[in-house]
């Protein structure tokens, strides 16, 4: 973790969002919450993300220690992502995202497209 980039910050909102705000931060953490996953796991269910960004979005979770990242020394490569206790702690904040989300689809009469 850089805690440099940490004494950074002007506010907790500030710190929140640059942890979480990533373009697809929140979706992963999301899924990992369910459970431990590898890389391409994580790709199939965000498969509007290219493999650059993804790759550059868990290694800035990784950073600010929020996931763990698990190589295993075989052939092929297999790499395993899941929360950290700290990462953990978002766990509500995502819910809540969830919730709010689920909210605003029905406040806007749109189906959710994660029901259908």
């Amino acid at each position: 973790m850089d805690i440099e980039k940490v004494k950074a910050y002007s506010c907790p909102i500030e710190a929140a969002m640059g942890v979480i705000g990533g373009k697809y931060k929140a979706i992963i953490l999301y899924y990992l919450i369910k459970s431990t996953m590898r890389y391409n796991e994580i790709q199939k269910e965000i498969p509007q993300a290219t493999p650059k960004m993804l790759s550059q979005q868990l290694k800035e979770l990784e950073a600010d220690g929020i996931i763990n990242r698990v190589l295993y020394p075989v052939v092929p490569p297999k790499t395993e992502y899941s929360l950290t206790e700290l990462g953990k702690t978002l766990i509500p904040v995502i819910n809540m995202l969830v919730e709010w989300g689920d909210s605003y689809f029905e406040a806007l009469g749109v189906p959710n497209p994660c029901k259908e």
